[in-house]
Order: structure tokens, then C-alpha cells, then sequence
């Protein structure tokens, strides 16, 4: 028995030089680490048909929240599922962007066989309008002239001759045709207004005589109103537009004119092509258009009073060579800044979407 205990412990001491026992520790086996699951990187986010790279969106919000002044700016990915931007459900001035719905409701009656593009308009001395009318010289010249409502059309929207557009306007029936057309093509947040003579003298306080068409007779009076009356009409304005539209609805309506929604394939095709023809605005959203994509865009320019300007905008469709498709909006409806910035602030955005790009 002893043997057998000393056989036992001789695995377990070893002698000292002494001879006295040392305990000898065997190596304790360690339990294994508990595994620990090493976080798979995400995958980043790509632009796409269904979504807006994200850093297109940052860098928009920098551009929209840096500018000053109520700025409204809206990008939408034609035949895609995205939509981006600020203020875009809020209204804004148009102006001349307005030109836009009087040539769909002239091209909308053209499909359904009411108007023709040679129809003959005339337009004499009582048309004329205020502002930016080359019609005017026209008149003056000759006393009154005959216009197609094609001519009419490429002048209304390519140049953004105030009375070449008043005078298709009237063929189309008025403002409540303009305004038929939008809510039956349901548009959303557009408002056609009582055409540019009424509207301007309005913005200004002043009443509208065909007087004020006459050369310089416009500024004139409106410069000898009171400063506080200008005040009061230009705020009242700018607070509830008569031509108010969302830059939201704008790039919506551009998304159904370009896929075909709104006009017959031949009209579509003609409103395009007048629009990328357009000379108002070369230093604006166009700008900062890529070479090798193709743009059309409509400008829209309101009223001045000090240090304010109104109603500045451009609102368009860029074309990747590619064939992607995107529309733009960009309004101010009031700002203090000087144009060379505005027009930078159009470039950026433009810019900015054909950096982000992606098939």
C-alpha cells in the first residue's frame, strides 16, 4: 500500500536539493476564448433609379441652407423614384416660368384639333404688354403685325417676349383655361395668374392703363408711387403669389411632359425643342451643365425694389449622354444677394447633380 502511494506521488513531486518534496503544478488548460463576431462593413449607399446619392443630398442642403433669402430648390430623377430638395411643397413666385403653362394649354388644344400653329394672331398697339417685348418695336413700325401661334410660341418661351406670350394666352382662352389645363392635368401646386399686365401693375401698387405699355411710362409712374405703397403690394405678393408654384410640382410636371403625360408625342417633341433653344438665363442652371449633356430650361425674373430682388428662378430637364433624364428647379422668391451669386448657387446644383450621377 505504501509503494503504490509513493508510486502515486512520484508524479507529483519532484525531490529539492535538500530532499525535502516540491510540489510540481501540472499546466492548467485555459478555457477557449469566447468567439466574438467581427462587424461585416455596410455596403455604402450607390445612386440609383430609386434612390439620391446621399452626399447629393448634403451637399444640396449646404447650398440651400448657406444661401440667403426664402430659396426653394427641387431635383427629381425623370423615370426613377426619387425626389430631393427644400421648400418644395412651399410656393414661390414664377414669373415668366408661367410662360411654360400657357404653351401647354396652346399645344393641348393643337392635339385636340382647336388650334392651329398657323393660326394667324394679330397684335396691335392695345396688346402690348410691359417689361421684356421685343413685339413692341414690331408695332411701333408698323402699327400692328401678324404672328403664327408657332412664332408666337418660340418667342413666348426662347426669348420671353411678355406680349408674344399674353397673345397666346388670349387665343387659349384666358387665364381660366391656363388654370383648367393645370387642374386637369393635375399638376398639384402650379396657379396661373391674370396675365403680365395685371399681375406686374399689381406687384408694383399700380392700376393697369394701356398707357403704361407706352415706352418708359411703366417706370415712371410706378417710381413716383410712395415707398410704403411699393412696400405693402411687393409684401403682399411675395406672401400669397397669384402665380405661385412649388418647385416640387414644377419638376413633376417636367417628369410627366418628358415621359409623354401631358402632351401628344409631336407637341412634347416641339415644346422641348423651343425650350433648349432658350436665350433667357445663359448664366444660370445651365452653366453648370456639363459639356455632353443636353439641357432646356425656362427662366423667370420678378421685380426689384432696394436692396430685394423677386421671383428669380430657372427650372429645366438635363440629359446625361447616357439618356438619364433629371429635372431641376430652382427659385428664389426673395433675395438680397447679388446676381453673380444667385447665378452661382443654379451652377452649383446643376453641377452637383451631373458629379453624382449614376446610370
Amino acid at each position: 500500500m505504501m509503494m503504490v502511494l509513493l508510486g502515486t506521488m512520484a508524479g507529483c513531486v519532484a525531490p529539492s536539493q535538500n530532499g525535502a518534496p516540491v510540489v510540481v503544478e501540472r499546466p492548467r488548460t485555459l478555457p477557449p476564448a469566447p468567439r466574438t463576431s467581427t462587424p461585416r462593413p455596410q455596403p455604402a449607399v450607390i445612386a440609383s433609379k430609386s434612390r439620391a446619392d446621399p452626399a447629393l443630398e448634403r451637399e444640396l442642403f449646404n447650398l440651400w441652407k448657406s444661401f440667403p433669402g426664402k430659396t426653394g430648390i427641387a431635383v427629381k430623377r425623370i423615370d426613377g423614384n426619387w425626389e430631393i430638395g427644400h421648400r418644395i411643397d412651399e410656393n414661390f413666385p414664377q414669373q415668366s416660368v408661367s410662360k411654360l403653362w400657357v404653351a401647354m394649354t396652346v399645344l393641348h388644344k393643337v392635339d385636340q384639333g382647336r388650334v392651329s400653329l398657323s393660326d394667324p394672331i394679330r397684335i396691335g398697339p392695345d396688346d402690348l404688354t410691359l417689361f421684356y417685348q421685343p413685339l413692341a418695336k414690331e408695332v411701333a413700325q408698323n402699327g400692328t403685325v401678324t404672328k403664327s401661334v408657332y412664332t408666337l410660341l418660340e418667342r413666348a418661351l426662347a426669348f420671353s417676349d411678355n406680349t408674344a406670350n399674353d397673345a397666346l394666352l388670349r387665343h387659349a382662352g384666358g387665364p381660366d383655361a391656363v388654370n383648367d389645363f393645370i387642374r386637369r392635368s393635375r399638376l398639384g401646386k402650379i396657379k396661373f395668374g391674370p396675365g403680365e399686365r395685371l399681375m406686374q401693375s399689381q406687384i408694383a401698387g399700380l392700376k393697369w392703363n394701356q398707357d403704361l405699355s407706352k415706352g418708359r411710362k411703366f417706370y415712371t409712374a410706378r417710381a413716383n408711387l410712395p415707398l410704403e405703397r411699393r412696400k405693402q403690394a411687393l409684401a403682399d405678393y411675395l406672401a400669397d403669389p397669384i402665380d405661385g408654384a412649388s418647385p416640387g410640382a414644377i419638376v413633376s410636371a417636367f417628369d410627366k411632359l418628358a415621359r409623354g403625360k401631358l402632351l401628344s408625342s409631336n407637341s412634347t417633341r416641339l415644346l422641348q425643342s423651343i425650350l433648349s433653344r432658350t436665350r433667357s438665363g445663359p448664366n444660370r442652371l445651365k452653366a453648370g451643365v456639363p459639356d455632353g449633356w443636353e439641357f432646356l430650361h425656362k427662366t423667370g425674373t420678378g421685380q426689384i425694389l432696394g436692396a430685394v430682388s423677386t421671383g428669380y428662378n430657372d427650372v429645366g430637364i438635363m440629359t446625361a449622354p447616357d439618356g438619364t433624364r433629371y429635372a431641376v428647379a430652382v427659385m428664389l422668391g426673395n433675395t438680397t444677394a447679388p446676381i453673380p451669386e444667385r447665378m452661382r448657387l443654379m451652377q452649383s446644383v446643376t453641377r452637383a447633380v451631373a458629379r453624382y450621377h449614376r446610370p
